[in-house]
Protein backbone atom coordinates (compact mmCIF):
# COMPACT_ATOMS: atom_id res chain seq x y z
CA UNK A 1 0.00 0.00 0.00
CA UNK A 2 1.18 3.28 -1.29
CA UNK A 3 0.85 6.03 2.56
CA UNK A 4 2.44 8.82 2.79
CA UNK A 5 4.77 7.78 5.45
CA UNK A 6 6.34 5.24 2.29
CA UNK A 7 6.93 8.20 0.02
CA UNK A 8 7.99 10.77 2.55
CA UNK A 9 11.03 8.37 3.63
CA UNK A 10 11.80 7.90 0.11
CA UNK A 11 11.66 11.56 -0.49
CA UNK A 12 13.87 12.29 2.62
CA UNK A 13 16.68 10.17 1.11
CA UNK A 14 16.77 11.87 -2.07
CA UNK A 15 16.15 15.50 -0.79
CA UNK A 16 19.66 16.38 0.40
CA UNK A 17 20.36 16.18 -3.46
CA UNK A 18 17.88 18.44 -4.25
CA UNK A 19 18.71 20.79 -1.19
CA UNK A 20 22.47 20.76 -2.46
CA UNK A 21 21.60 22.92 -5.73
CA UNK A 22 19.13 25.44 -3.91
CA UNK A 23 15.34 23.06 -4.44
CA UNK A 24 13.53 21.18 -2.34
CA UNK A 25 10.03 18.70 -2.95
CA UNK A 26 7.12 18.87 -1.14
CA UNK A 27 4.64 15.70 -1.09
CA UNK A 28 0.94 17.29 -1.14
CA UNK A 29 -0.89 14.43 -1.00
CA UNK A 30 -1.54 10.61 -2.33
CA UNK A 31 -4.44 9.69 -4.92
CA UNK A 32 -4.13 6.09 -5.04
CA UNK A 33 -1.17 4.67 -5.68
CA UNK A 34 0.28 7.77 -7.13
CA UNK A 35 1.60 11.41 -5.77
CA UNK A 36 0.70 14.77 -5.88
CA UNK A 37 4.52 17.06 -5.28
CA UNK A 38 5.52 20.45 -5.72
CA UNK A 39 8.91 21.15 -6.58
CA UNK A 40 10.27 24.31 -4.46
CA UNK A 41 13.31 26.48 -4.78
CA UNK A 42 15.25 27.03 -7.76
CA UNK A 43 13.75 23.46 -8.77
CA UNK A 44 10.71 25.02 -9.59
CA UNK A 45 11.74 26.97 -12.63
CA UNK A 46 14.66 24.71 -13.20
CA UNK A 47 14.60 23.36 -17.13
CA UNK A 48 15.90 19.64 -16.02
CA UNK A 49 12.99 18.93 -13.17
CA UNK A 50 10.75 16.85 -15.50
CA UNK A 51 14.04 14.64 -15.71
CA UNK A 52 14.90 15.20 -12.23
CA UNK A 53 11.19 14.18 -11.00
CA UNK A 54 10.57 11.30 -13.39
CA UNK A 55 13.36 9.40 -13.93
CA UNK A 56 15.34 10.02 -10.62
CA UNK A 57 12.89 10.69 -7.82
CA UNK A 58 9.70 8.72 -9.64
CA UNK A 59 12.51 5.73 -10.02
CA UNK A 60 13.62 6.17 -6.29
CA UNK A 61 10.38 5.83 -4.90
CA UNK A 62 9.30 2.55 -7.23
CA UNK A 63 12.21 0.45 -6.45
CA UNK A 64 11.22 1.44 -2.80
CA UNK A 65 7.49 0.85 -3.67
CA UNK A 66 6.97 -1.30 -6.25
CA UNK A 67 3.25 -0.82 -6.66
CA UNK A 68 3.78 2.97 -7.22
CA UNK A 69 2.51 4.89 -10.34
CA UNK A 70 2.94 8.05 -10.77
CA UNK A 71 4.02 11.15 -9.43
CA UNK A 72 1.86 14.11 -10.16
CA UNK A 73 3.66 17.77 -10.21
CA UNK A 74 1.47 20.63 -8.90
Amino acid sequence: MVTRERIEGVLERVRPFLQADGGDIELLGIDGNSANVRLTGVCAGCPSAPMTLYLGIETAIRSEIPEFESLRLA
